[in-house]
């Protein structure tokens, strides 16, 4: 059955049969803790019962009719969402490209209309944004662009965290309309800018009447210890995407505008033949509820700060650590060697986690992991770092 699946993954010995909480078990009956929820979508972990109740309830009325007509959930989970992010309009979508994809437009159609016949888009590098060929455009990874050119042309690259490379295209190049950027790069190795790189994107767009477009679908619902990642800023985007956690699962994405960027879309502009749809929108409400009900944003605070002493007082001291650091659920051990084998040899100690950026253990546990959950994570992990820097011989750290 396998071999009628094209070859896209390169996927790993296991499939999984069921899960409860942060755990997985496969067909074989073994048991894993998954420090990877889903690459940063199952916040609440696997099986929640309010987030199970809301899909079964509601598949049992309705799932499906169109957004050629009003749907109840769809304006709740709007409504919720622009009050946490103080933004004021949202446009749901079915993944996180479809929203990037959303964010592209809306800029390019801002630029239309102050007369920018060609609008460009900074981006950074290092970034991903997605694999439609828009948002594969828009990604700082020539890796996963190789094979597919011609790229669409509209966007500028710089370095991340650079506000002075910024200041140098706003100087040199005519027609830039928007800056476009995560808060945190995640597959770019869980970068994180300076404290100040957010409100300096925010006062260079204002001086230049460009959009600030924040790509918070890794970073978003909670993960960085705050609801979205820009609110450890003292900033406001014009526009931010959502997707991965904000359905647990469920596939949602969301494309949120403020203030110039809010009524740019009019009827005709832009659509989804799915997106918004009953089910996923009950799914979401259900999730923003029980992070609510759970205080889960200010608990992945805690459980950060918990697994980054953790791993410092194992790790730190190691000289072959490059580095640990953290944005809320959003860690990062980056060694000074490639480490891609320590995803198979924690598969095999009963462990999910990933490598991103050749050298960068990317942990992204869900929300709900207990302290005793947290600390297998760092005691694991940190055990399978120790030995795999110790049996790598030097001719292989390059």
């Amino acid at each position: 059955m396998i071999d009628a699946l094209m070859n896209t993954y390169a996927r790993l010995p296991v499939n999984f049969t069921h899960g409860e909480g942060a755990w997985l078990w496969d067909s074989e009956g073994h048991k894993y803790l998954d420090a990877l929820g889903g690459i940063a979508v199952c916040g609440l972990g696997h099986a929640h019962p309010a987030v199970t109740k809301a899909i079964c309830d509601q598949a049992a009325t309705l799932v499906h009719t169109s957004n050629l007509y009003g749907i109840e959930a769809q304006n709740l989970l709007a409504e919720k969402l622009t009050a946490l992010a103080g933004m004021q309009s949202v446009f749901f979508s079915n993944s996180g490209a479809e929203a990037n994809e959303a964010a592209i437009k809306i800029a390019r159609l801002y630029g239309h209309k102050k007369g920018i016949a060609k609008p460009n888009i900074i981006v950074a590098d290092g970034s991903f944004h997605g694999r439609t060929m828009a948002t594969l455009s828009a990604t700082g990874n020539r890796k996963v662009q190789a094979g597919f050119e011609p790229l669409v042309q509209g966007f500028i690259r710089v370095p991340y965290n650079d506000l002075e490379a910024i200041r140098t295209v706003a100087k040199n190049t005519d027609g830039v309309v928007a800056v476009l950027v995560e808060p945190v790069q995640g597959e770019g190795g869980i970068n994180i800018p300076a404290a100040d790189y957010l409100d300096g994107l925010r006062a260079l767009c204002d001086e230049n009447d460009w959009l600030l477009m924040l790509d918070e679908i890794q970073t978003g619902m909670g993960r960085s210890g705050k609801w979205f990642a820009f609110q450890h800023s003292n900033s406001q985007p014009d526009v931010m995407t959502l997707a991965k956690a904000l359905g647990n699962g469920v596939p949602i994405g969301a494309c949120l505008a403020a203030g110039k960027a809010a009524d740019l879309f009019q009827p005709g502009n832009h659509g989804s033949t799915f997106g918004g749809n009953p089910l996923a929108c009950r799914a979401a409400i259900a999730v923003i509820d029980s992070m609510e009900e759970q205080r889960l944003v200010e608990r992945a605070h805690v459980l950060s700060q918990k697994l980054v002493a953790g791993f410092k007082a194992r790790l730190a001291e190691n000289p072959h650590i490059a580095d640990i650091r953290a944005c809320g659920l959003l860690l990062g051990i980056e060694l000074d060697m490639p480490c891609a084998a320590l995803v198979r040899e924690a598969l095999a100690d009963g462990l999910l986690i990933n490598v991103t950026a050749e050298k960068v253990v990317r942990l992204l546990p869900p929300l709900i992991i207990s302290d005793a959950e947290a600390d297998i994570i760092v005691d694991k992990v940190s055990s399978l770092v120790e030995a795999f820097v110790a049996d790598t011989p030097a001719s292989a750290r390059a």
